[in-house]
């Protein structure tokens, strides 16, 4: 069916229009919104490439597509809420730092898609720059417990990271969902957060956030077993 061989790229696009979201709320001055769209769009992208691994529809159009998105979602986008929300006293000096992290970005995505050598191993070559801009965006919703100069120093580094030589596990054979780590970590420190500081009060957009993580980790634990069950099945046939 159409809309099933195009529902990875619908994910794409929601990813895209996430990051877009972001830097809308940005330029309102909506830094803790802006973030929380970079991250819903970061579990969207964990979604887009195993639905079309899972759905066989794998296409060479889904993998450019995704990566026009990355770009806005997890390169201007971040660099756009880092601006506003750190850089913008500096002026155009500090538009120039900020722009440095969709340029560093490019260039990594670019790496990637042309690099077949990584792709075919367990590792990436640079930090991705999806797991970059979560990083980010992650950073920047707590930047109240955090220096501004620890999170300036941050920001660079994952710049030069996107771009070195280092290799980065890909998790490719752990069993959980891309990106599950940063995630996570997102939902413990909310959790904490609001326990011991009351004054703080968070959007109601990250419980939209929280609902999508979950409904894709059950969809995701649901599939795995079904295939575990498949394989066991196929297995005793043979014997």
């Amino acid at each position: 069916m159409l809309i099933v061989r195009q529902l990875p790229n619908g994910i794409t696009l929601a990813n895209l229009l996430f990051g877009f979201l972001s830097i809308g709320a940005t330029s309102m001055g909506d830094y803790q919104n802006a973030a929380i769209f970079i991250l819903i769009g970061m579990m969207l992208d964990s979604m887009d490439g195993w639905t079309a691994r899972k759905l066989g529809v794998e296409s060479t159009f889904g993998k450019e597509l995704d990566s026009l998105a990355d770009i806005v979602t997890f390169g201007t986008a971040p660099a756009m809420l880092i601006f506003g929300s750190t850089f913008s006293d500096l002026g155009i000096i500090g538009l120039l730092i900020a722009g440095s992290f969709p340029v560093f970005g490019a260039i990594r995505l670019a790496r990637f898609n042309i690099d077949t050598e990584s792709s075919a191993k367990n590792y990436f070559t640079g930090v991705p720059i999806t797991a970059a801009g979560g990083i980010i965006a992650l950073l920047t919703l707590f930047n109240f417990a955090i220096p501004q100069a620890v999170l300036s120093a941050a920001y660079m580094l994952l710049c030069i990271l996107m771009v070195s030589k280092i290799p980065v596990p890909s998790l490719k054979e752990v069993p959980v969902p891309k990106y599950t780590i940063i995630i996570t970590a997102l939902l413990i420190s909310l959790i904490v957060v609001t326990r011991y500081n009351a004054l703080i009060e968070y959007s109601h957009f990250i419980i939209v956030a929280i609902i999508l993580y979950i409904a894709f980790l059950i969809i995701f634990a649901l599939l795995k077993k079904k295939r575990l069950r498949k394989a066991e099945g196929n297995g005793k046939i043979r014997s």
